[in-house]
């Protein structure tokens, strides 16, 4: 085999360029999201290192991490030299970003603004690629006492069970309730069901003398509160 024919892998690289080295020497924050990633795939292509690789990966998403985090594994092996391991290993690495943002303690997380609660709702529902619908209740100073997803669907919707969710509210003697789902589209304009089901939850929760607080909608880095809009 010819060298130019050989993977093209980190140690290809300059001893100052190579990202496991640059790791031990200078840290992590000294890296760039290409070094990282391409640590993660650890060898490149014919044609291209891991950092080379990483870059081109990184720019067909725009640079954004969250829209990277979204791609399928079919997506990640339409590159060369990305296989079942590599792709895999990816969607691992993000997955396990995404959950060490959900292991933080919450039982003392106060909600006061919209704000607050999108950073919350986002670290669950900012990158996935279909729509879920969650629940976050409060006690009486607006403390969270539980998360619950309550459905999960497809790109387009889905079902939201109002017996579930009082259910939920009324074991859990919440005396608040947030509604939040995502748009994977990554707009955040409410549809007219989205209206629809907010009015139903809130006369629901009327005659169970529970407060509906607010409707998060979550999309691309950014999120529209029902409460700030005067919907509720």
């Amino acid at each position: 085999m010819s060298e130019t024919s050989k993977h093209l892998t980190i140690k290809s690289l300059a001893e100052d360029d190579r990202p496991r080295e640059k790791l031990m020497n200078l840290g992590r924050n000294n890296l760039s999201d290409a070094e990282l990633i391409a640590i993660v795939l650890g060898s490149g292509n014919q044609d291209e290192t891991a950092v080379q690789l990483a870059q081109r990966l990184l720019g067909d998403y725009k640079n954004n991490l969250n829209a990277l985090a979204r791609a399928s594994m079919h997506d990640l092996k339409k590159y060369k030299g990305i296989g079942v391991v590599k792709a895999a290993n990816l969607i691992a690495t993000f997955e396990l970003g995404r959950r060490r943002g959900d292991s933080s303690e919450v039982q003392k997380v106060k909600i006061t603004t919209s704000n607050s609660a999108y950073h919350l709702l986002a670290q669950k529902l900012s990158d996935l690629a279909h729509e879920e619908f969650w629940i976050v209740l409060l006690d009486r100073a607006n403390q969270v006492i539980h998360e619950q997803n309550i459905s999960k669907g497809g790109i387009a919707g889905t079902v939201v069970d109002v017996r579930l969710i009082c259910k939920c509210a009324i074991e859990k003697t919440a005396s608040g309730v947030i509604l939040a789902h995502n748009h994977p589209s990554g707009q955040v304009i409410p549809s007219e069901q989205d209206k629809h089901i907010t009015r139903k939850l809130k006369e629901s929760f009327n005659l169970l003398e529970i407060s509906l607080l607010d409707h998060i909608i979550v999309g691309e880095g950014k999120y529209f509160s029902f409460a700030d809009e005067g919907l509720l």
